[in-house]
């Protein structure tokens, strides 16, 4: 396995923790009643700040980790994978690691700086790809 693709399955590993992370608070605040039902109407009550910036993160890694998904397929099956693409790759995940605390705890600009860090080196995975075909 590649180390672009070794990264790949860490993120997606860190996916499924980090919607642990969130579910579960959200499911103690909420309570069952709501999390349980379909969910056509707003829950009665709110959940914590930090538990709605754990559910941001969540979503947030939803939307990066498609792009970083892209590039390390088109970087494994150009054959492009360098020193520099496996960076960039071990670069993202932790980002990805990083932004989990970052947002829970509103760490500003932090966080922002974390997230380009993360955006940077999928953008960079890309530009390797293209260049080296």
């Amino acid at each position: 396995m590649t180390p672009e693709l070794t990264a790949l399955t860490l993120a997606a590993l860190l996916q499924v923790v980090q919607f642990g992370l969130y579910a579960v608070p959200a499911n103690l605040e909420l309570g069952p009643g709501y999390t349980m039902s379909a969910r056509d109407r707003e829950p009665s009550k709110q959940m914590s700040e930090r538990t709605a910036r754990l559910g941001r993160a969540l979503n947030n890694h939803f939307e990066g980790l498609i792009l970083f998904s892209i590039a390390v397929v088109v970087v494994t099956l150009s054959g492009s994978s360098t020193l520099l693409t496996a960076a960039c790759a071990w670069a993202y995940l932790g980002a990805r690691l990083l932004y989990i605390p970052a947002y829970a705890f509103a760490w500003t600009p932090g966080r922002s700086l974390i997230w380009a860090v993360g955006l940077l080196a999928t953008i960079i995975m890309l530009l390797a790809a293209l260049v080296a075909s």
